[in-house]
């Protein structure tokens, strides 16, 4: 499947099934923190960049599985890229509401929230997780390299309006790099955005898997719990060991081994090392270690070393390496 993926144990969301709606990477950020990799689309504009048809009939061949769907806590709508840039968006939740009674939810960086369409399309969601991760215009810049096309003070008043209208769960999530958008000023000024949004809660975060730029670096547990007291709402601070995507204790969630296949799938979407796959995919640890033993002596997987730790990535295709032109900051 080209737009499924998992399902991968999740300790805040619990069984969770991805559904992808974009291929790498189409998005109006090409955020510094990347853990997809470099924007290769880089747009402001909504389309169906991939077949709505054709997402929604990989979610019925899975949902013809009665015995795997049971296993589900929840459906995760995400992108390698920007979500709410396919058109598709509404008629997907409203396929899967109309299938399922399992909440759904959509992680989005919130750029599009200004938009009425997008916001009525996403009120139809069970959990929605947006992004905001500075509320200064030159740290917006640069943490988050959006389109020329993005406001930074249209994409708060976005965020306002969403959360004062979306009668489901709204959990912000704020990721920190060091000296980027760190600063005390910075954390001010998201206080008071925060303050503005009236979100469920913050989920705080920062940089855990390799990052598309070295220089985008994590912040300490203590400087995170030292930001936290920057804000008057519930906050979640996530960690490399304690995140969204981050597996829980549960095993075997698919109801079958998992394969080479559905490990290539998450990888695709980000990073992991060894452990935090066989978690995320609920597996042993020493089959994970076998299967991406074959992967990487295959050229399909290589290991990348971040802050001691062995991350296992997709090898990337010499036309992928071609197409992958950055655009500009």
């Amino acid at each position: 499947m080209d737009h499924i993926f998992g399902p991968v144990n999740s300790r805040r969301l619990g069984v969770s099934l991805g559904i992808d709606l974009l291929p790498p990477k189409i998005c109006n950020f090409n955020c510094i923190y990347c853990e997809v990799g470099p924007t290769t689309t880089f747009t402001n504009t909504r389309g169906e960049y991939t077949s709505t048809a054709a997402i929604i009939a990989e979610i019925d061949a899975y949902f013809a599985d009665a015995e795997a769907v049971a296993r589900l806590d929840i459906l995760t709508i995400t992108a390698s890229g920007e979500p709410t840039l396919h058109s598709g968006l509404g008629a997907i939740i409203a396929h899967l509401k109309q299938i399922s009674t399992k909440p759904v939810a959509v992680l989005t960086n919130g750029s599009l929230l200004y938009l009425p369409e997008v916001r009525r399309e996403l009120a139809k969601a069970d959990v929605v997780v947006p992004s905001l991760d500075a509320a200064r215009q030159e740290s917006y810049r640069r943490i988050d390299r959006p389109a020329a096309e993005c406001d930074l003070e249209r994409l708060i008043g976005g965020l306002v309006d969403f959360s004062r209208e979306f009668t489901g769960r709204c959990w912000l999530e704020i990721l920190l790099a060091r000296g980027i958008n760190d600063a005390p000023e910075d954390l001010a000024a998201l206080a008071v955005a925060v303050e503005r949004i009236q979100p469920e809660r913050i989920q705080l975060n920062t940089v855990a898997r390799p990052p598309l730029e070295t220089f985008a670096l994590p912040l300490s547990l203590e400087q995170l719990r030292a930001a936290a007291t920057c804000f008057q709402l519930p906050v979640d601070i996530l960690t490399d060991r304690n995140s969204l995507e981050r597996g829980s204790d549960k095993s075997e969630v698919s109801g079958r081994q998992a394969d080479q296949e559905d490990i290539l799938h998450l990888l695709q979407r980000r990073p992991c090392p060894a452990d935090d796959l066989a978690a995320a995919l609920g597996i042993q640890p020493d089959r994970a270690a076998a299967l991406l033993t074959r992967l990487v002596a295959s050229g399909q997987v290589k290991i990348s070393r971040h802050r001691d730790r062995d991350y296992y990535v997709i090898a990337p295709r010499e036309r992928d390496q071609k197409s992958a032109d950055r655009p500009p900051a």
